[in-house]
């Protein structure tokens, strides 16, 4: 068994990479059955010792083969083994055949399943489905789902949890819910975004033994998010080494959105920063945070004299959708500052596409389907192809906000692995699209600003939530956290 490495692949190349281990490696695929069927057994004795009962879920493919091979171990461990058919058996593959008249010499049995009378003991090993599956689930196998997760017993999953698309990470009609999920060759990137955070439990790599060199030379898929650190700072440093940002937002009604990207941009370590908004409320942002410079800007020309000073710029927290807000934005395209685009400066964008390579774009699913004049459902069905479709039409530098957010520069894409359902609240992204900013005055890259926002930003919100809970969690809770992580 591996730690699970920061690279993630699509189905394909784990297809391929099984291939190759068979036809070039000479390691016969019952060989690789046999090891998958070790590597689940081992994290059955290591995370239930106690139990000493399990039930396995057998589906049509080899992830079923997968399944007897536990069986077949747990039965010579003296287990009480329950199995599951869920097709008949003798219609397998031939590797995965081969493990069930194993499973039936040892001395076991496989039997129907039925949701009124079958009862669910011990560990259950969910072997239903593998990493092909693309359509929606059907109804006999949605009852053996069901069942499942309605049984309050542990629950390990064969390579994905049945119904997770192992590609996109949505959910095909429905999905086991799995303490642990065991995955074979690669991490998928499936496992990582979308609806799989909620379906996967603790994920665990195990190669089957293939040679490193033979993975290793597999380019991967997506990267998972690591932190970024920042250098130690000089001793003769001053506000001017550090940049200046500008924040654009807080129409009316919206102030508190500009407000809590500006604290976070100050908390970031942003040299100096300014705030643009409505004159009404020029003197009101900045009351119990004297460091935000705010003015009221109702006109190009006082925007214009703002950007001459500014070294990147955010737009968006508040800005609104009327004839001041698309102002501004035109203001802030028709320069080369470098930028951050969140809420309603996408939302006008969307209306006026233009593509420009020293700007982040942040946009939540909602925010991603106007972009691409789609809808929500389209965006979460395919959260890569979404994401690549903005960064190739908009360029620059762009993430995909929710559970395993997403980022792009075109090249890389990385999934973040921090945060948690506490974020669920107003305000959030208007932290991030500030920390980002901050970031990025401060001399990191557009993408190194990205990550290291994503990264912090959810890290700050997971140590809120372990000492306080996630419920309640606010996004004025966070720059505060913020500045210790960054430091």
């Amino acid at each position: 068994m591996q730690t699970p490495p920061n690279k993630l692949y699509c189905t394909a190349q784990i297809r391929e990479t099984e291939r190759y281990a068979i036809d070039e490696l000479g390691i016969p695929g019952r060989e690789l059955m046999r090891r998958a069927g070790y590597a689940l057994f081992e994290q059955i004795l290591r995370r239930w010792p106690e139990q000493a009962t399990i039930t396995v879920f057998c589906g049509a493919g080899n992830n079923g083969g997968d399944g007897y091979e536990v069986a077949t171990l747990a039965l010579r461990a003296n287990y009480r083994v329950t199995v599951y058919a869920l097709t008949d058996p003798n219609g397998l593959p031939s590797d995965a055949l081969s493990a069930y008249q194993d499973f039936i010499k040892a001395g076991g049995s496989a039997s129907d399943f039925d949701a009124g009378r079958s009862k669910l003991q011990g560990v259950i090993v969910d072997a239903l489905f593998g990493i092909g599956l693309s359509r929606d689930v059907d109804e006999a196998y949605a009852l053996a789902i069901a069942a499942i997760n309605a049984s309050g017993c542990p629950v390990i999953a064969v390579d994905v949890p049945s119904g997770l698309h192992a590609y996109t990470g949505s959910v095909l009609g429905c999905a086991v819910k799995a303490n642990v999920t065991v995955t074979f060759i690669g991490l998928k990137c499936g496992l990582f975004t979308g609806e799989a955070p909620e379906y996967c439990g603790e994920i665990v790599c195990s190669t089957l033994d293939i040679e490193e060199t033979v993975i290793a030379a597999m380019p991967p898929f997506a990267l998972l998010l690591d932190k970024i650190d920042l250098p130690r700072r000089a001793r003769i440093a001053h506000k001017g080494h550090f940049g200046h940002v500008l924040l654009i937002g807080g129409n009316l009604g919206y102030t508190g959105a500009i407000r809590l990207a500006g604290e976070a941009a100050l908390r970031s370590g942003a040299g100096l920063v300014s705030i643009a908004t409505r004159a009404v409320y020029s003197s009101l942002i900045n009351i119990g945070r004297p460091e935000l410079m705010c003015h009221g800007v109702e006109g190009g020309e006082a925007l214009q004299d703002l950007l001459d000073k500014a070294s990147v710029v955010v737009i968006g927290p508040g800005l609104g959708q009327d004839d001041w807000a698309r102002e501004m934005l035109n203001i802030v395209l028709a320069s080369d500052k470098p930028c951050v685009l969140d809420a309603d400066a996408l939302n006008l964008l969307a209306e006026q596409p233009t593509r420009r390579e020293n700007w982040i774009l942040t946009p939540h699913p909602g925010e991603a389907a106007r972009l691409l004049g789609c809808n929500t459902r389209q965006i979460s069905s395919d959260r890569f192809a979404a994401l690549s479709d903005i960064q190739s039409q908009y360029g620059g530098n762009c993430l995909l906000k929710g559970a395993g957010t997403l980022i792009s520069n075109g090249e890389t894409v990385y999934v973040g692995t921090t945060g948690n359902p506490g974020m669920a609240s107003g305000g959030m992204g208007d932290v991030l699209s500030g920390l980002i900013g901050g970031l990025l005055a401060q001399g990191l890259s557009l993408e190194q600003a990205t990550m290291l926002g994503v990264y912090v930003h959810g890290e700050a919100a997971d140590s809120l939530a372990a000492e306080f809970g996630e419920r309640g969690l606010l996004a004025g809770d966070l720059p505060e956290q913020i500045r210790k992580l960054l430091n």
